[in-house]
């Protein structure tokens, strides 16, 4: 019984970093005209309470797409009507049509905090406490303390809490995915899946490692027999559910069309606003967006992704196991982050998440992630007056991961994953010894770079010339930490021995 109050004790001190973050600005308050996140979630529930549904993604009088226009699947549409219908009831000025662009009152940010704290309560959080508690070959106090360490991943928390998104909805909605493809449930984990990429387009981050682990499954069970009967139920349970969410956008195919361009608007470049992948740090050598012409550059953005994930994934076809399912997971993600096109900064949080679910199997190099995952977003917190936020959640999170998993302690190659990887060296490099070393010093590199970019950009003005120098340092090493990453993780999930000991497994 202990054991639950420990639980609930942790889940309230998660409850209560993400209300008191809360309390802080959030984007774009008191700016005009555009006003920010925040103001777009408000204004799709204007939008999606007072108009047809036929009129939601389509430009009109009614519906000025360049204001804000809605840009999410359908599923993200409904949770919008959904919490607009309350909003009616509260006060229905927050969501009159056109009167309403705008509006700001603490009655109001009340409202859109308590909307975010529970789709949190019922989707994300427990997905990740039932998650936790599934894990094998660990003990129920490390089980809370993984609780406590991914409650308290401050990336999630300033973007949702601060910055204003809903991204725990879908984050919730592909753990639940994982849950289920990892525990054999594999229908619902589908289906689970299809709602996150219902509710954010950005999902398909996740796609390419849940098709190969179910494929792979199908394929051990055999084609001709239960494999070929598996793969049915799974197409029925991805078509029944996308035609459920898009069944009023299918009366007419000009509809269907324009959601789709809304969706995926490859007008708008190859990247956005300064983000810490590939595309945007090479462009400090070379404009490439105003070189290559833009189907070049969705050519090639797409040829760098799919080259950077397909061992990861051929692997997990090849070999379908819980495990190399959930390094493949932030192995693709992590591809898609930095090569492909039309990313945003927030985007990242699609790798932090299968990062938070193997903190307990490599702390060490999961928690340097996840630290590097929420510098990559210093310029977009400062931008909404969240320092303070940010430095206090992020001190935590350190401290939590720092006491919790001993992670100074787990440096050692059979600690970091890498033994199998370092014998092979060997093979060849007698005195390959030194690996571990090295990755201590860089991550000591890292965070002071971290600390000092940090400390640049908060004091210092930057030159006139460049106004966006500490933003693109900012970015650029993060890049830097990225690429690290992704070398990393691939070796882990293309070196893993299959019957390994100690691998904390889900069944």
């Amino acid at each position: 019984m202990e054991k639950w109050y420990l639980m609930t004790a942790v889940v309230l001190i998660g409850l209560t970093v993400r209300w008191t973050v809360s309390l802080n600005s959030y984007s774009g308050a008191g700016k005009p005209p555009m006003f920010g996140d925040y103001e777009a979630q408000r204004h799709w529930q204007e939008i999606t309470f007072n108009l047809p549904i036929k009129q939601w993604y389509f430009n009109s009088s009614d519906n000025n797409l360049q204001y804000w226009g809605l840009d999410y699947p359908p599923l993200t549409a409904y949770h919008s009507l959904l919490c607009a219908y309350v909003a009616q009831l509260i006060n229905p000025d927050w969501i009159a049509l056109h009167t309403s662009r705008g509006y700001e009152s603490q009655a109001h940010k009340l409202f859109m905090r308590a909307t975010v704290l529970i789709a949190d309560l019922l989707i994300y959080i427990p997905a990740v406490v039932l998650y936790c508690c599934c894990l094998k070959e660990i003990s129920t106090k490390k089980k809370i303390a993984n609780v406590l360490c991914i409650l308290l991943y401050p990336g999630l928390i300033l973007i949702d809490y601060g910055h204003f998104q809903y991204n725990s909805v879908s984050l919730g909605f592909a753990l639940w995915g994982v849950l289920g493809v990892s525990c054999n449930w594999d229908l619902l984990g589908s289906l689970a899946f299809c709602l996150a990429v219902n509710y954010k387009q950005m999902e398909l981050y996740h796609s390419l490692p849940f098709f190969c682990f179910l494929l792979g499954k199908c394929f051990k069970k055999g084609l001709k027999g239960k494999g070929f009967v598996l793969f049915i139920k799974l197409a029925c349970t991805v078509l029944a559910s996308f035609v459920l969410c898009w069944l009023p956008f299918f009366t007419e195919r000009e509809q269907t069309l324009q959601v789709l361009r809304r969706l995926f608007p490859v007008d708008r470049g190859l990247f956005e606003d300064k983000v810490a992948n590939i595309w945007c740090s090479f462009s400090v050598f070379l404009k490439i967006k105003d070189i290559l012409p833009h189907h070049i550059q969705i050519l090639i953005s797409c040829c760098f992704t799919f080259l950077s994930l397909l061992s990861a994934c051929i692997k997990l076809t090849l070999q379908p196991s819980p495990r190399v399912f959930r390094f493949t997971l932030v192995s693709c993600a992590l591809s898609f982050f930095l090569f492909s096109f039309q990313v945003h900064e927030k985007s990242i949080l699609l790798v932090s998440l299968p990062v938070c679910l193997v903190l307990s199997e490599i702390p060490f190099m999961s928690t340097w992630f996840l630290l590097v995952s929420t510098f990559s977003m210093v310029p977009l917190l400062l931008k909404d007056e969240l320092l303070m936020p940010s430095v206090v959640t992020t001190m935590a999170f350190f401290i939590a991961c720092a006491t919790s998993f001993s992670i100074f302690e787990k440096t050692s190659e059979e600690e970091l994953h890498l033994k199998s990887f370092s014998i092979s060296v060997r093979r060849y490099l007698p005195r390959f010894t030194f690996l571990p070393r090295i990755i201590q010093h860089l991550f000591l590199i890292s965070v002071i770079t971290m600390v000092l970019l940090t400390l640049m950009t908060v004091t210092l003005d930057p030159p006139q010339k460049l106004p966006d120098l500490f933003t693109v340092l900012v970015c650029s090493v993060s890049c830097l930490n990225f690429l690290f990453f992704l070398v990393y993780f691939n070796i882990i999930i293309m070196w893993d021995s299959k019957n390994g000991r100690n691998q904390k497994k889900i069944n």
